[in-house]
């Protein structure tokens, strides 16, 4: 099946990697989207007629990369998104970000509120209208002259969450044109992959992890060492 990367598939839940740059979902874009991918590889691989049922539980930003975890019932489905709001399904990010943050390791707290209008989020105060509350650790696991390597766990799946929340402390994702992280990167990809899921199997209740790595090959990942991640 055309890129489709699968690290792990039973008959409840199927587990990929999101290449870069491939919306999670259909979009205004009319883009192929990785839903849609993972709806056909099933189809094709099992030989079903007609449509395929595959539950969105979580999202990824479309220029992010990284690991995705699918369902293939609902009861899966329902599951899933129960254990994502018990602290039962953690996400881990690789980022690189624009300078060193002041702290090598913090927690961030912010309230965001998300502009739909034109696709942005910024931090406001508390008792702003509709604001909701994001919270992540983070870890400087390297630092060059001009860029860091940060390891982000978040707790909290807001839209463009880890990109506004660094931007927040003055070191914007390498890369990200909208939250003013392309000085250094003109070109270049978002600097941004969800590496690790957590997650007990919504049947099963096995305790699982799947990992997944950004490319080793490219600007900026190749400037650090990720053996030191793994």
């Amino acid at each position: 099946m055309e890129n489709l990367s699968v690290l792990y598939e039973d008959n409840h839940i199927i587990v990929v990697v999101k290449p870069q740059n491939i919306p999670t979902q259909e979009d205004e874009s009319k883009d192929k989207d990785l839903l849609t991918m993972v709806k056909d590889y099933i189809k094709e691989k099992e030989n079903k007629p007609g449509n395929v049922y595959v539950g969105l539980v979580h999202r990824l930003d479309r220029p992010t990369g990284g690991v995705m975890v699918f369902a293939k019932t609902s009861k899966a489905a329902a599951r899933l998104t129960e254990a994502m709001q018990n602290d039962g399904f953690l996400k881990r990010y690789l980022a690189v970000v624009n300078g060193k943050p002041r702290e090598e390791r913090a927690k961030l707290v912010n309230f965001l509120k998300k502009n739909a209008r034109t696709n942005t989020v910024q931090v406001v105060p508390e008792l702003t209208t509709g604001a909701k509350r994001a919270e992540l650790d983070y870890i400087v696991l390297d630092a060059k002259e001009k860029v860091s390597l940060v390891e982000v766990k978040l707790y909290t799946g807001r839209s463009h969450q880890i990109r506004v929340q660094m931007k927040n402390i003055g070191c914007p994702v390498y890369g990200d044109v909208r939250y003013g992280g392309d000085i250094l990167a003109k070109g270049h990809n978002l600097a941004l992959w969800a590496f690790e899921v957590k997650l007990v199997h919504p049947t099963t209740k096995e305790n699982m992890t799947f990992r997944a790595y950004p490319p080793e090959d490219i600007v900026p990942w190749k400037v650090f060492n990720l053996d030191k991640v793994k």
